[in-house]
Formats: C-alpha cells, structure tokens, sequence
C-alpha cells in the first residue's frame, strides 16, 4: 500500500507565526493541514496521494480562509482533499472512511468507472455510513484532470472536494516542464443548508448588484423598451448568479484572494495549468494578464491546441492550459464569478514573496432577451447560431426560401411570467417549476459565455475545441431527444421538463450501444452545467469525426446545445445540473443504459 497521507499536527497560529519567522513558510510542510500551511509565503501546496491504493478518511474540521476559522468537512485534514495522483491502466483500490456523523460517498467526476462504483447514494450504491467505510475499486481507462467529490446532500459546498490526476500510460502528448493545479471554488461562513432556506424564501436573496432606480433613470443599465419588458417578466437581469459573493470567498487551492496560492517557474517554461472548477455554484471566467493561454484539453481529454487571452469555465469542468511566461515578474491569474461580484486570485511567480498587481472587478454583466430566449430580438451582443452556423435573426426571406437558413420565428406573446405552454413540446409539464419557455432559443455554442462577449481580446468558445483524436465512434444518430431546462427563480424550484426528481416516474431509458442525439434547451435566465456520469458525449459544433468530447456542458442562458452520445455503460446514471442548489432543488434525473435485449418501449 502506498498510502502517502499523513496525520494533521496540531499548531496554533502563534506557532504557525514562529514557523514562519524561522523560515519555514518558503516550504510545503506536508504534514500540516491545508488550513495551517503557511499561505503568506504563497507556496503551500496540496498533499499527494498516489495509487493504486489510496486511504481517504472524511470528517469535520476548520479551515482557515483569508486567516479566519470557518466550519469544513475535509479529507484527510485537508481543505480540498489531497491531490490523488494515478496511473493509467492501474486498477485503483481507494478505500474511504466515513467520521462523519451522516451518511457520505465519493463521486470520481469524470472517470469512466462500472456503475456501482460510480459513487452516488440512491443511484449506484447506498452510500457510507456513518463510522462505516467502503473501498472502491476499477481500472483506469483513461488518463487527464478530472476531480472527486461527495455526491451526499450538501457536503461539497463545505469542502468535500479535491483533485485527481490520471498519468498516461505511454508519453504525454501535452509537452510542458512543470505543471500546477489550479482548483476553484467557493466557500461560505454560512452552513449550506441555511444558503439553500434563505433561497427558497427569495431566490434573489444572494443577489446584491440589482439595478437601481437611479441607474435605470439615467439609461445606463438597459434600453427603456427592454426595461420594461424585464419589469413585466418581474424578473431581474442583474440575476445572473444566485449565490454570489455576499456570502462566497472565492478560492484558488484552498487560498482566498487576500492570501494567494502561488505557482513558480522559470521565465522561457511551458507550464501546464489543470484548471478544475470544483465550485458548488460558480461559474469563472479566468485570465492571466500578459499571457496568452493554449487551451490543450477539456474534461481530461487532449483537443487540437487553441490560443486565447480568456476563458470560461463551469462548474464540474476542467482545462488544461499551457502558458509560457517568459519575462521576470509575477503575473496575476484571476478567476472571476461570472456575476462579478467577486474573483478568486492566485500567483505566477519566478521567486517566492513576488506579488503582481491584481486588476479591478468589471463591471457587472446583465441578461438580456437573448438570454431570455428570445433569439435576436432585442437581445444585443452576439447573434445566436444554429447547427447551420447562420442566426434566426439575420435570416432573410429570400435566403429562407431557398433553404439556405431558418427564418426566425414571429416573437410570441407572453404573460408576466413567460408561461406560454405553447411553445412548449408535450414532454413538458405545466407545473410550478417551469416559470419561463425560451420562444426563440439558438445555439450559443459560438458564443463566449454570459458578459464575453466585449471584452476586446480573445474568448473561448465552444465551436473553437476540436478533438485531437478521432472519435470513437463516428455513427450518426438514430434517434433524437430534447430535454427541456426549467426553473422557477421566485420560487427556487429546478428540474428537467418541468418535473423535479421526486416527481419523476421513469428514467431516460437507452438501449446499450445506441447513438442517439440530445439537444438540451434552456428554458431559463442561467446558465446550467449539465454533467452525464459514466459516459462521454461529443459536441455538434461543425468538427465531425473530431467533435470535442465532454462529460459537462454549459448550456447559456436562453440557448440550446446539441450531444451526440453512444450509450456504451450498462446500469444507472445520474444526470444533472452540477450547481449544487439547482441538483438539490430537483434538476436531476437518471438514465438508464439497458442492455440490447431490454428494449424499451
């Protein structure tokens, strides 16, 4: 067994304070917990566990967030949990053990592992009990950044997190002389369970950047029409995140912004960063001023390289980035929330002790009717796109006529709350939970992501991933299926079609083996990270045989996106939306990979 975990050592501050002044705080003291690592010196890094056989143990704790104590659950003492480092090809044996007073589990987001290991009480085994343990066990099909966390109630949010890196098994096609994990989240002094109350009694709750009426007055926020249409809607379009940072630190390996986590090099390096957004709620726009970023995989998986200045990043979802800093100065990586109501920083530097000069919050991004589903119309920014790569809105008749684009559909009239089931298909229920039908929505897919779209440098998209591989499977669909994103924020209600989990009768059934094409349409004014357990998908953007593969996509507000999946894992899957409240709140479903000989009707 190569258990290289160790036990957290008891130190006070003024101990800690000591240690440093002794010179310690230049090192990674390993042993420490995470929340005693001597962050002002910007060089603690994450403990290392390598397989195949790992000991994980989960319990309460503290943590310390910009040198102030906040309840956790952490593993192994730490906050996030160890940096778990495995060999493809392995058969990994990682044995947890639930201190926890409550019943807990590890999710390995991403790995492509049988389902009973899949770790999601309820779905794909019962969960560990408290004082119990369970060991999973499965081989490593494939090698990348991916991530683990609890699938338990709200567990996550409070630090049950941490990294996980696949070696390949045969030389890396990313070249790079060092690497370090960047892993994003975000923490709150309030327990989850109060976060997810005070958003059921006002789901704007967390929401402290909503127009004012002097900014109104003044024309600054929107144009007169599209105000009052947005006060008709009684919807906000400064609601771009629900949980925000009035009550979110945003952090960078554990380290909130006023005591950065650091990562060295030498100036002419290539340094691989494996960006991981393992977030309950946020989605990060992140950049590193004065460097260019090579984007050279997504979701663990190598794709053909693409420079950018800037990038998007969802919750559950990971890049690999090459930068090459070349000058001798430190640069400022920041990671804004997609509201921008706050951003998590961390350090590049050549030598310990370097600080960059941090840029400013811009200004807040606001939704627009676009983001509404309203295509085009008054929608500003971007055109949105169908798989033919033309707009609705810029369809014009005699184009239309002669097939060469769909003209956009006449705008439909809507009550206050956007509640026109007619423009909805029969697969979704007109319950509580659907607040809103997206009338015109478009493929976002060419789009940068919610507030990108000016920022006057380059932006990831997702039409710019081509895989750096053949897919393995390059059968066209036999069949479709939509599924409709639906929400009520007045209300905080989230769910799939319209019907929560609790309410749901049957699983989406796939026979095994089957390709069929999923279009996801987001009926709502947030973007929702969708994540399939157990199986890759490759995106339609245009690349054909070379279409990105992913296991999580944003679908942007208003939008819709289209996966072509071959169902090849027999047994139950979870699939949802990975902000935390939304699942929890009830947008989550499972599906159901049968064998051949079990058709479903």
């Amino acid at each position: 067994m190569t258990d290289q975990s160790h036990p957290a050592a008891p130190l006070d501050r003024r101990g800690l304070l000591k240690a440093a002044g002794a010179g310690l705080s230049a090192l990674a003291l390993p042993w420490f917990p995470g929340w005693a690592q001597p962050v002002s010196a910007g060089l603690a890094t994450l403990p290392e566990l390598t397989g195949p056989d790992v000991t994980l143990r989960i319990a309460h704790q503290m943590m310390m967030v910009d040198g102030r104590p906040r309840h956790a659950i952490g593993i192994n003492g730490t906050v996030p949990g160890p940096l778990i480092r495995l060999k493809q090809g392995q058969t990994a044996r990682l044995t947890v053990i639930n201190e926890l007073d409550e019943d807990s589990s590890i999710h390995w987001h991403g790995l492509l592992v049988p389902f009973h290991m899949d770790g999601v009480p309820g779905v794909s085994f019962p969960g560990i009990p408290a004082g119990g343990r369970f060991t999973y066990e499965f081989a490593l099909q494939q090698a990348g950044t991916y991530w683990y966390h609890s699938h338990s109630g709200l567990q996550e949010q409070m630090g049950h997190y941490g990294p996980l890196i696949v070696e390949p098994d045969a030389p890396d096609p990313v070249a790079a002389d060092r690497e370090h994990v960047i892993l994003l989240s975000d923490s709150s002094p309030i327990h989850p369970h109060m976060i997810m109350r005070r958003l059921k009694q006002m789901g704007g709750y967390f929401n402290y950047q909503k127009q004012t009426l002097f900014g109104q007055l003044a024309g600054r926020d929107q144009k007169a029409a599209e105000r009052a249409a947005w006060g008709g809607m009684r919807m906000d379009p400064a609601d771009v995140a629900d949980v925000t940072g009035a009550t979110y630190t945003y952090l960078v390996n554990g380290h909130g912004p006023a005591m950065p986590f650091a990562a060295l090099f030498k100036p002419g390096e290539r340094v691989r960063l494996r960006v991981i957004n393992a977030s309950a709620m946020t989605t990060f726009n992140l950049r590193i001023p004065g460097l260019a970023l090579d984007i050279v995989a997504a979701d663990g998986l190598p794709v053909r390289p693409v420079t950018v200045d800037e990038f998007q990043i969802a919750v559950a979802e990971t890049y690999d980035v090459i930068v090459r800093p070349g000058d001798d100065r430190a640069y400022a990586l920041v990671a804004e929330s997609v509201d921008r109501s706050g951003m998590a920083r961390a350090v590049l530097a050549p030598r310990p002790g370097m600080m960059p000069v941090f840029p400013a919050l811009r200004p807040r991004p606001l939704a627009t009717m676009k983001d509404m589903g309203m295509g085009g119309h008054n929608g500003g920014g971007h055109g949105g796109s169908g798989h033919d790569g033309v707009g609705a809105a810029a369809c014009p008749p005699e184009h239309a006529a002669m097939g060469h684009c769909s003209p956009a559909a006449p705008a439909a009239p809507m009550d206050h709350g956007m509640r026109d089931f007619s423009l909805a298909p029969p697969t979704v229920r007109r319950t509580p939970t659907v607040q809103s039908i997206s009338p015109m929505p478009v493929d976002r897919t060419g789009e940068p992501g919610q507030g990108l779209a000016d920022v006057g440098h380059r932006v990831l998209t997702y039409r710019d991933l081509v895989s750096a591989t053949r897919n393995p499977d390059p059968r066209p669909p036999a069949r479709e299926i939509e599924i409709h994103l639906t929400g009520n924020m007045e209300r905080y209600m989230w769910a799939f079609d319209g019907e929560k989990l609790s309410e749901v009768k049957a699983p989406i059934t796939f026979r095994a083996g089957e390709r069929v094409r999923v279009t996801l349409v987001n009926d709502t004014m947030m973007g929702h990270p969708i994540h399939l357990h157990g199986h890759y998908f490759e995106l339609v953007t245009g690349h054909g045989d070379h279409a990105p593969r992913k296991h999580t996509v944003q679908v942007q507000p208003g939008g819709k996106l289209s996966f072509d999946l071959t169902a090849d894992a027999v047994g139950d899957w979870a699939f949802h939306c990975h902000l935390l409240y939304h699942m929890h709140a009830g947008m989550m479903q499972i599906v159901s990979v049968r064998p051949d000989s079990d058709r479903a009707a």
